[in-house]
């Protein structure tokens, strides 16, 4: 049988479930996963290899309205996640109209030279005779090769896409070795699943003005040491991360141990600290000392 391999990019708008599609198709926490849109800043590679294929399932930012200079970037980002690609998935949260929005993306998904798969996610908390009518709008477009109703969540209908992804990519080399899961830094999932418990505890108090910085980073063979720093952009929301008496500060940092020593088997020392950095998200060389400036793309 020939091997077959390629590049699949998840498109779609904030709080469609990509991060949480990446998961369920990994079978385990590649990408972390809020309530909240936006929540994803980097574009994340997971690598799925078996005996006869090599996908390759690159999550990229939610598309949205931005607000700042992180949220231009974070768009041209998702945008060009799509060159060279082999499949492109347009996940949709089923529960929601077909707006403008929308409407903008698929204009832009025509022009695209790989097939356009609309996923249109979160069928467990939809009404039968509302999916259908929306499978049937989505059909009418003409854009797309191939709709597959899903629940990211709950895994239903998430292998026949798998399956389905297959028929479409062509043959080709592994790009990874066997046992490579993901693509991407050891201290960018440190980061993100800090960050992540943030979110979990400031709700809409700190929304996505948060960061985080790694000062120190110490490895040996039982244990890692993480110092590291929590950018926030005014001095109330310092306040509201280090919480009353430091107690938020403190369960965010005992949460994120817990689960790094779970992920890493080694025993995790964490010191957080929390700094004031005045619109950051607005600062091109904040942004590119954090990371999320693409120097292929900053400038376009």
């Amino acid at each position: 049988m020939t091997f077959k391999s390629g590049f699949i990019a998840i498109i779609g708008r904030p709080n469609a479930g990509k991060s949480t599609l990446i998961n369920q198709i990994m079978r385990s926490k590649v990408a972390i996963v809020s309530d909240r849109a936006q929540t994803t800043r980097n574009s994340i590679r997971a690598i799925m290899t078996d005996e006869n294929s090599q996908m390759i399932f690159i999550d990229t930012p939610g598309i949205h309205k931005p607000k700042n200079e992180l949220g231009r970037q974070m768009n041209r980002l998702a945008y060009s996640s799509l060159d060279g690609v082999d499949v492109i998935y347009y996940l949709f949260d089923g529960r929601e109209t077909l707006g403008s929005g929308d409407e903008y993306v698929m204009e832009y998904l025509k022009n695209q030279q790989a097939p356009v798969f609309c996923v249109v996610n979160k069928i467990d908390a939809m009404p039968k005779a509302k999916l259908l009518e929306l499978l049937m709008k989505l059909n009418e477009t003409g854009i797309f090769k191939e709709i597959i109703p899903i629940s990211a969540k709950t895994g239903d209908n998430v292998d026949r896409l798998f399956e389905l992804t297959r028929t479409y990519i062509p043959e080709g080399v592994k790009y990874y070795p066997d046992d490579m899961k993901v693509d991407y830094p050891e201290q960018f999932i440190f980061g993100e699943i800090i960050r992540e418990k943030l979110l979990s505890k400031t709700k809409e108090e700190i929304p996505h003005s948060i960061a985080v910085v790694f000062d120190q980073f110490q490895e040996k063979k039982e244990s890692i040491l993480i110092i590291a720093t929590i950018l926030v952009e005014r001095d109330s929301q310092k306040g509201i991360v280090i919480g009353k008496g430091g107690n938020l500060l403190k369960e965010v940092g005992q949460e994120a141990r817990i689960e790094l020593e779970g992920l890493l088997g080694k025993r995790i020392f964490l010191e957080l600290f929390v700094r004031v950095e005045k619109d950051w998200r607005n600062r091109k060389a904040k942004l590119n000392q954090l990371g999320y400036l693409d120097t292929e793309i900053k400038d376009e």
